[in-house]
């Protein structure tokens, strides 16, 4: 079998992956600040990594099978770029695997609003991960996105993990955001999956 080449954005904040007997190699990529560097040190999954610029930081085209990106664009500015160098680091055939917490929901639109000191303070964190939500970090941004760049989205599964870390309280003040909202900012989900695959022809047409 052949060894995948997998790149790991976002390693920085993430968990080591888990990729049972699958030979692989894993480089990540995230941005350089101090407490991303002193995370990525301590992952024991990466062959690899380099920190800097997402916009620049080394991104070879066409070498990975498997582009992992769980809770990053939702944090990063510039994030239709990045996005971007992550599909130009694809083959041709390869998967995206997505993980983002969804700005049109009420927990996004929360933690885009409320203040870094109670931001703070709900995360249980000194410094919580940035809440830069652009518009491609939300379902339909990012399938915005998938159609505008010929991608395929193959699956798409919403969740609400994060939600469920903030206690009965905050459950609370979701539901009344999503009801004063008349729901147009859903409490029933904070995070999307997706699945998005690069057509081995460029020229191909989706329908």
């Amino acid at each position: 079998m052949q060894r995948l080449c997998v790149l790991e954005a976002g390693c920085g904040w993430n968990e080591e992956l888990d990729l049972g007997s699958v030979e692989c190699s894993v480089i990540g990529v995230d941005d350089d600040l101090p407490e991303l560097r002193a995370r990525t040190r301590t992952r024991r999954d990466l062959d690899a990594w380099h920190l800097g610029d997402l916009r620049t930081v080394p991104m070879p085209p066409r070498v990975y099978d498997v582009v992992h990106a769980s809770h990053l664009i939702e944090r990063i500015p510039h994030a239709e770029l990045v996005l971007d160098r992550f599909v130009a680091a694809l083959k041709p055939g390869g998967l995206m695997l997505m993980r983002f917490r969804d700005r049109h929901t009420a927990f996004g639109y929360l933690d885009r609003r409320l203040p870094q000191w109670l931001r703070r303070l709900l995360w249980h964190a000194e410094q919580p991960p940035p809440a830069v939500y652009e518009r491609v970090a939300s379902a339909e941004g990012m399938r915005w996105y998938s159609m505008m760049r010929g991608l395929v989205i193959s699956e798409e599964y919403t969740s609400r993990d994060t939600m469920t870390g903030f206690g009965a309280l905050m459950s609370v003040l979701f539901r009344a955001v999503s009801a004063l909202s008349h729901n147009r900012l859903p409490s029933a989900y904070s995070e999307v999956t997706m699945v998005i695959r690069k057509p081995e022809n460029r020229f191909a047409r989706i329908l």
